[in-house]
């Protein structure tokens, strides 16, 4: 008999937090405990605090009002009032709700900066919340509430407030239950918060964040997975293979995202008798940009990746919060809450991937014309003018790509002012995340169709046959999507492709083949 499988656990010491940790909790429910360590150390940070509040010297946060009500001094008696009111009036978020894993990850982030000992806070604050990550209790989060600055105030207070045994929450299953029946029902006690609590729970840019570490770890699958369906495409309309030769690349133009394209492709390619018999023909001298260039702008998406993960590494080392506390227990306000830095790689990674779509899209459509596919039937039809083939598949990818083209402006350029213009400059960095996310699961669905019409191009190059990874990648479509033949319901064609993205196993099937991608 099989043992069940132990669940991950992710130890939160405060100072270090990978991004497949990140994911691992997000994603796939792992458990969160708090290092005793950090405990003890956010215990003695908490005392600066509780001294501070005794005082008679106004301290932001803790003895006094928020915001544009930062001068007005709050006396004892009050302030559990007012961190119980600042989390009630700041969870006023609207709109559709968050998806879950975004929410996890809100959480868990949140609770690594609590951990830091920077944001002054108890030990049963961070508890609590990990409390509830580990009993799958998933606070209701809306789409609208966060300017990118001060925090993902909103996001976060409906985060918040379910410590505090309010709000609104899902239980393990997804279904919507009171707040405090699903605390009971997983022994946490609601949180009194004290001093200064209630600004470290909701300042901070770990929505925003959580994304970002989400769609880059999408578009490291997706961006190979482009060199995948650029191979396929290749061979569907009789492409060559020179230009992906290592030559042309890193001696060249030694950005590295092409060099690691063109690499791919070329391994994918490699023994495609469909290759070797336009090498043989010898009929073209250079194939569409579409096909020629597609290292040149899948490895450009590669390097924003790779700058968007260096700026992803830096906030995920980051303690955001206002006021701080620093080393020597001095409490003082900063701007490290504004979200720029992740605001702007954000809408970055918006610009590639629409890019990265439109490009897919091209060669999608050139293997529909009859007059730029070299042989292939027009739409790649059964019986041409009985049958529409692809043609309405294509139609549906370029809407995919309008639609990126649109989630591709900016939303970095804009701010808002709030606050009564105290917070006068926004980031509007959960805007460009939340775009980003619709970005990606666009992209998939892009590549999806072409990888749908690629197969099936070369299929109808029989009996020629292509490269013995590209073989291996329409053998695992082939499972669920039928080869060439009349045409038939094309919706769930696509669903079964991208699912088969989606999961991994098409881009698997060809990375069992040449190892794996770049």
């Amino acid at each position: 008999m099989t043992s069940p499988r132990t669940p991950e656990t992710v130890t939160l010491s405060g100072t270090d937090i990978t991004p497949e940790q990140v994911l691992a909790v997000a994603r796939r429910g792992a458990r969160v405990e708090l290092d005793r360590a950090a405990r003890e150390h956010v215990a003695a940070v908490r005392a600066h605090i509780d001294a501070l509040a005794a005082g008679e010297t106004p301290v932001y946060g803790v003895s006094t009002g928020f915001g544009a009500l930062a001068d007005t001094s709050i006396p004892p008696s009050m302030r559990h009032a007012l961190q119980r009111s600042l989390i009630r009036s700041h969870a006023a978020g609207a709109g559709p709700e968050v998806e879950r894993e975004v929410v996890r990850a809100l959480m868990l982030l949140r609770a690594r900066t609590l951990a830091s000992g920077r944001t002054g806070v108890r030990p049963v604050v961070v508890e609590t919340m990990l409390a509830l990550l580990n009993a799958g209790i998933t606070p209701i989060v809306h789409e609208y509430g966060s300017l990118g600055c001060s925090g993902d105030l909103a996001p976060l207070s409906h985060c918040a407030i379910v410590l505090m045994g309010e709000g609104r929450a899902r239980d393990r299953d997804g279904a919507e239950r009171p707040v405090p029946e699903l605390l009971e029902e997983a022994g946490i006690a609601p949180v009194l918060l004290e001093e200064k609590e209630g600004l470290a729970l909701i300042n901070g840019t770990d929505g925003m964040l959580g994304m970002l570490l989400m769609a880059l770890a999408d578009l490291d699958e997706l961006v190979r997975t482009a060199d995948l369906t650029t191979a396929l495409t290749v061979q569907g309309l009789r492409g060559r293979d020179g230009v992906f030769r290592p030559e042309l690349h890193a001696p060249l133009r030694p950005h590295p995202g092409q060099a690691a394209s063109a690499a791919n492709v070329l391994a994918l390619l490699e023994g495609s008798p469909i290759i070797a018999d336009v090498a043989a023909e010898g009929s073209r001298v250079q194939d569409a940009y579409s096909l020629r260039c597609a290292p040149q702008v899948a490895g450009a998406v590669r390097d924003t990746i790779a700058h968007a993960r260096t700026v992803a590494e830096r906030e995920l080392a980051s303690a955001i919060d206002n006021p701080v506390v620093l080393e020597d227990g001095t409490v003082t306000s900063n701007g490290n809450f504004h979200g720029a830095p992740v605001a702007y790689v954000l809408d970055f990674l918006a610009i590639a991937s629409a890019d990265l779509a439109s490009i897919a899209e091209r060669r999608t459509d050139r293997m529909l014309d009859k007059a730029r596919s070299h042989g292939l039937p027009p739409f790649l039809a059964d019986d041409p003018g009985v049958d529409s083939g692809f043609m309405i598949a294509q139609y549906t990818q370029a809407a995919l790509v309008s639609e990126m083209k649109r989630l591709a402006v900016p939303a970095s350029v804009d701010s808002i002012p709030s606050s009564a213009m105290q917070e006068d400059h926004v980031s509007m960095g959960w805007h460009a995340a939340r775009k980003l996310r619709t970005s990606v699961e666009d992209l998939r669905r892009v590549l999806a169709i072409e990888l749908l019409t690629a197969a099936r191009a070369v299929d109808l190059r029989a009996p020629l046959q292509p490269s013995a990874a590209c073989a291996a990648v329409i053998g695992a479509l082939r499972e669920d999507v039928e080869g060439p033949g009349p045409d038939r319901f094309l919706a769930p064609d696509i669903a079964a492709a991208e699912a088969g993205l989606r999961d991994g196993s098409l881009l698997a099937a060809a990375e069992g083949v040449v190892g794996p991608l770049a």
